[in-house]
């Protein structure tokens, strides 16, 4: 039973969203949606604890590989998706109120919602790297659906412009793969079964030795690909419009864990071209790719008028940080790179969820018409401060130890122009989200709508991703800082230093 844990926790959400599609009645499915998230949560923390004990665990003949590297994106995946979908119920029965959604849009987000889960725990599941990639482009094509719910001009519109820009990316990431199998064949295809030859159980391996020159273009084009679905700049365009025309929960979702699948996907393909490349010629793509993603982020966080937009440019500045961090490379810069990952999965979908309150109370996302947050909603006002200030990489909270990682394995590792720049960026960010955000949570309120929160459902969900924030930025749990190494340790071991 346990060898089939990675096969039931990707049967799971499918099972659930064909449930709640077929289900009748709101209040049903919405049950059959609650029960079906917090069983695949189960399932999915369940394998990060059994690798984190036991370590890098197969099933069905290696078709499944979960190692350390994947479970901390499976951690992420369980912990955020249980989270936005038990603020899905709130934030959709508002919508479905209003008249925004109707019922057929409900049970299509909630189907949509839960393949899009399903996709993305395959990402860090499928051993086979060629299934890696079918993997990614499910995740575009199944969330595009929820990019596009409301079926107004400009979801549509948000939603054509995601899968046109992230799929010619994933589509010249195909042809890295290509060339990756190729070399594999031509090199290593008389001594070894082809159909091997892309496992990452294989490939995952020092003493493989491909192509130089045909492993270095590879690698090109699946940086410049998959760099447009993890949201570098400047392929990052698509990113602000999916996220600011999504529902709030998606938001979450896409800009919390999907980018981080794809970040994971990544560095997967780069420990392996790596083998062959070496390190000097990957460590500054990385860096390089980091540090323009800062440098585009501030001007656009600067003039933002839109509130969902601007949480979303931030996620390019902290993706660029993340780049930055496996850059600079090392134990200390890997596992940096991890940490800041989940810390910034934690932050990031606090804030969506309360801007998603704050969108709904206040009928509007133009940040310049959200005024007095912190008197016309008394929980969700604080916790947004809260989030800006920590997302923001402030003391105490997460990201401020992640980031502090960063910079120290960036001055350990002989890179302190890196660190610099880097911190620049930080802090003007800083002040452009602080200006945001002051003039949203204690200026006058001009419409004034009646003070209280929306539900039940739209606050306490918020509890979990804020304890993570609170906690993590004063002691990370040696289960955790356990795992993270043993990830930091595989990257380590196919990018010998």
């Amino acid at each position: 039973m346990t060898g089939m844990l990675p096969l039931w926790t990707l049967l799971v959400p499918v099972a659930t969203g064909a449930i709640c599609y077929a289900a009748k009645g709101t209040r049903l499915i919405e049950r059959v949606h609650l029960l079906g998230s917090t069983v695949t949560s189960a399932l999915a923390l369940g394998l990060v604890w059994r690798v984190s004990r036991e370590g890098t665990l197969t099933a069905l003949e290696q078709f499944f590989l979960v190692d350390a590297l994947g479970a901390v994106v499976l951690a992420i995946i369980a912990l955020v998706g249980w989270t936005a979908s038990l603020f899905s119920i709130g934030y959709i029965r508002h919508e479905l109120q209003e008249g925004t959604l109707d019922a057929r849009q409900v049970k299509q987000y909630y189907f949509w919602y839960h393949v899009f889960l399903a996709t993305m725990l395959a990402v860090c599941m499928v051993n086979n790297m060629g299934l890696l990639w079918v993997a990614i482009e499910a995740t575009t094509i199944v969330s595009a659906f929820l990019v596009a719910l409301y079926r107004k001009g400009e979801a549509l519109e948000a939603a054509w412009k995601y899968l046109i820009l992230c799929g010619t990316g994933i589509a010249i990431a195909l042809l890295g793969v290509i060339l990756l199998y190729a070399s594999a064949v031509r090199t290593l295809g008389d001594t070894h079964d082809v159909h091997e030859l892309l496992d990452w159980s294989f490939l995952n391996n020092p003493d493989i030795q491909l192509q130089p020159g045909v492993v270095g273009l590879a690698f090109v084009f699946l940086l410049v690909g998959l760099g447009t679905k993890v949201g570098f700049a400047p392929m990052h365009f698509w990113l602000p419009d999916a996220h600011s025309q999504a529902p709030t929960p998606v938001s979450a979702l896409l800009s919390g864990v999907l980018l981080n699948c794809a970040m994971l996907v990544l560095i997967r393909f780069a420990v392996v071209a790596g083998h062959t490349i070496g390190l000097d010629e990957i460590r500054p793509l990385f860096i390089g790719a980091g540090l323009l993603s800062i440098l585009f982020a501030f001007p656009f966080i600067l003039v933002q008028q839109d509130l969902k937009r601007m949480l979303a440019f931030s996620t390019v500045e902290h993706m660029g940080i993340i780049a930055v961090a496996v850059g600079i490379g090392g134990a200390a810069g890997y596992a940096a790179a991890l940490l800041q990952m989940f810390n910034h999965a934690m932050a990031k979908s606090l804030l969506f969820m309360a801007a998603g309150n704050l969108t709904q109370k206040y009928g509007t996302k133009q940040m310049a018409r959200v005024t007095g947050a912190l008197r016309i909603l008394p929980f969700t006002g604080p916790v947004t401060l809260v989030g800006v200030l920590a997302i923001s990489g402030l003391p105490p909270f997460s990201l401020f130890t992640s980031e502090f990682s960063v910079a120290a394995a960036g001055f350990a590792g002989g890179r302190p122009w890196v660190v610099a720049f880097m911190l620049a960026g930080i802090a003007l960010i800083f002040g452009a989200m602080l200006f945001h955000a002051s003039r949203m949570m204690f200026g006058a309120a001009r419409e004034k709508p009646a003070a209280g929160e929306l539900s039940r459902w739209s606050t306490w969900p918020l509890l979990l991703p804020l304890a993570f924030v609170a906690v993590f930025g004063l002691y990370v749990p040696p289960a955790v800082s356990g795992l993270i190494r043993q990830a930091a340790a595989i990257m380590t071991g196919g990018w010998a230093s």
